[in-house]
């Protein structure tokens, strides 16, 4: 007895979807992280925004247009959406060259190297930051305090993240619940001002983008939700175990760039995988990776690590773990 599977034969009705509208979704869903990151760090975010931005644009149009010979894609979206991201997962008082050369790897080296959009293996941004991150360490942890217009570009006060507060502290000696009285309190991370990157400045700004890109269907539940439960469960059972030393879950959840990473960089449609199942394993990948690098790892914060990580995984994710075909089976026999 033989299985044969019919599949209809084009035409097939096509969405509304574009690439241009679902990009453009998703700058509307970083909009009130963007307004925060200007309201708290003033000039400094604009600058750095701005030159993320126009150099991510002008460097896809030179390299399609010169080197590639292919036809000119930056009025997409994409390049555009690479540079607001580069930009919020750096600091506001990092040098204008820095950023020129993070958009530079991102466009040159991460997405156009392969091919340009739809063929870039890992998520662009993100390696244009972990490349500044390697390549100047100094000026990429060097965090300033957010005191809106009342401070220069340059002259800004630094000051540690919560993350580097409690791995410093613990690395010392110290207790979590002395160290927690020196940062910010939860309802304080959640509505922001805190010290970090441009994007990590207000968990309530991201949470609005993340319930606009669900609202607009713009992406899934699934990886946001796995990476944020993977951490907490994974940081609820250390701090359980020996609160002394391991920071409660909420603390994880809102400090650094998790919630910045879940909702809008481990969800890019070209890095993560097709279905449902694999998203979960994903999210659930890049929680435990976060944890482990920020617990044990020589970094405070690991979600861009953890995210490259999984992105190298999700070729073999689409191969193996597979949706329902659609069609009809008829059985002859």
């Amino acid at each position: 007895m033989n299985n044969q599977l019919n599949v209809s034969l084009s035409p097939h009705i096509h969405g509304r979807e574009t690439t241009e509208k679902l990009m453009f979704g998703v700058v509307i869903a970083l909009l009130p992280a963007l307004v925060a990151s200007i309201i708290f760090f003033g000039a400094g975010a604009i600058i750095t925004t701005a030159t993320a931005v126009i150099s991510c644009i002008v460097f896809e149009y030179l390299i399609q247009k010169f080197i590639l010979c292919k036809p000119i894609s930056i009025t997409d979206g994409s390049a555009l959406v690479t540079g607001l991201l580069l930009a919020l997962n750096l600091p506001s008082n990092i040098p204008a060259y820095m950023v020129i050369i993070g958009s530079l790897i991102a466009i040159g080296v991460a997405k156009m190297t392969f091919g340009g959009l739809g063929n870039n293996p890992f998520n662009p941004a993100l390696v244009g930051r972990v490349f500044l991150l390697i390549s100047f360490p100094s000026q990429m942890t060097t965090w300033p305090v957010p005191a809106g217009f009342a401070t220069g570009y340059a002259d800004a006060v630094t000051g540690a993240t919560p993350l580097a507060v409690i791995k410093e502290g613990v690395k010392n000696g110290e207790s979590v619940s002395e160290l927690m009285q020196a940062i910010p309190s939860t309802v304080e991370l959640l509505l922001g001002k805190l010290g970090g990157s441009i994007g990590e400045v207000s968990a309530l700004a991201l949470l609005i983008g993340f319930i606009y890109l669900l609202y607009k269907k713009i992406i899934t539940w699934h990886i946001p939700v796995s990476v944020i439960g993977s951490l907490a469960l994974f940081t609820s059972i250390l701090w359980v175990f020996n609160p002394d030393i391991y920071a409660g879950p909420a603390f994880h959840i809102l400090s650094g760039g998790v919630l910045l990473g879940a909702i809008f960089m481990a969800t890019d449609y070209v890095t993560s995988p097709m279905n449902s199942k694999a998203m979960i394993l994903y999210g659930c990948g890049i929680g435990l990776l976060t944890a482990i690098i920020r617990i044990w790892g020589a970094y405070p914060e690991g979600v861009s690590f953890a995210i490259l990580i999984m992105n190298a995984f999700v070729p073999l994710m689409n191969a193996y773990i597979k949706p329902k075909r659609f069609g009809e089976e008829i059985k002859n026999g």
